[in-house]
């Protein structure tokens, strides 16, 4: 019988900010993984990277100021930097997990590159906040440099854009692993932006918002589930109010319905519901599940969070 295809995309509850953080947090992560594999599922994983990049980019910048010498780091190259970081944690959590209950996988991280559009309007807004604060002196130095910046409340930081998935690079290894019934984790922090530039890729001064890219890799994949795993337990509607109202779920429609209404927000929640009802589509087969991966690493059961079915 052919084994089920699912997509587990961690948020950041899963990892933690700090190195020692997101050691500890990765054994706990393990465990819910690994209880989906218990169950015979080929698994895929995806995951934040928003604190873990932001270290990266603000140290390497930090560096450069202190040593001119040395070249600034692209923000792709920032990317990369994270998927390999948090890969090397979260695939030896998960190997040592399977190993303790008597299951023996090979886990490998993939460093992905996800295409983006280079006429996508995000490039035309940048709105993603990243890097360390900055004088106004460094600030115009960044303007000069062709980079966006923005006032915040204790000086100025970067702004990048956030362009919408089109195709990730690296789909036919990931797809021949997972046939292999191997243990993949893959476009971590949303995959490397890049643009397509004939026979080249060149990475993309953005970021790539990593619901959406759980969305685009669970649809490449031909996956039968989406799994969201957040901060809350259920998608709400009117969400912090004294009418929050937890949904156990939800059709597309009605996903549609709500997002009209600006029940979502639009750095948190809506990413994820269009990331579920891009992945569904018009398939009567596929299923997202957004719930709360909860500290203590306890399984994620059938009946916890929202389900989102066309």
């Amino acid at each position: 019988m052919k084994k089920k295809k699912i997509v587990i995309a961690l948020g950041h509850d899963a990892l933690g900010t700090t190195l020692p953080e997101q050691k500890e947090a990765t054994k706990r992560t393990a465990k819910a993984v690994a209880d989906f594999i218990r169950e015979d599922y080929q698994v895929v994983i995806t995951h934040s990277n928003g604190p873990q990049v932001g270290m990266i980019h603000t140290a390497m910048n930090e560096f450069c100021r202190l040593y001119p010498e040395y070249t600034a780091t692209p923000m792709s190259v920032c990317s990369a930097m994270s998927q390999g970081y948090i890969g090397y944690d979260l695939q030896n959590a998960i190997r040592a997990e399977l190993l303790n209950r008597g299951i023996y996988k090979t886990v490998s991280t993939i460093l992905t590159q996800v295409v983006v559009d280079p006429y996508d309007e995000a490039f035309y807004k940048p709105s993603k906040i990243i890097g360390r604060v900055m004088t106004e002196e460094e600030a115009e130095a960044e303007e000069k440099k062709g980079n966006h910046v923005t006032k915040v409340a204790d000086g100025y930081r970067r702004i990048v854009a956030a362009p919408k998935p089109v195709d990730i690079v690296e789909m036919d290894a990931i797809r021949a692993l997972t046939d292999a019934d191997q243990i993949v984790v893959a476009c971590g922090g949303g995959g490397i932006p890049v643009l397509s530039q004939d026979n080249n890729l060149k990475g993309a001064s953005a970021v790539i918002e990593k619901d959406l890219a759980a969305g685009k890799l669970a649809e490449l994949l031909e996956a039968d589930m989406l799994v969201i795993l957040t901060s809350v337990d259920n998608v709400c509607l009117d969400y912090g109010t004294e009418n929050e109202r937890p949904l156990n779920s939800m059709t597309v429609a009605e996903a549609k319905k709500y997002m009209e209404q600006g029940q979502f927000g639009e750095g948190d929640m809506q990413p994820k519901i269009q990331a579920a009802i891009d992945f569904i589509g018009d398939s009567a087969i596929r299923s997202v599940l957004i719930t709360k991966l909860h500290v203590d690493g306890s399984q994620v059961t059938p009946g916890m969070g929202t389900m989102i079915t066309k």
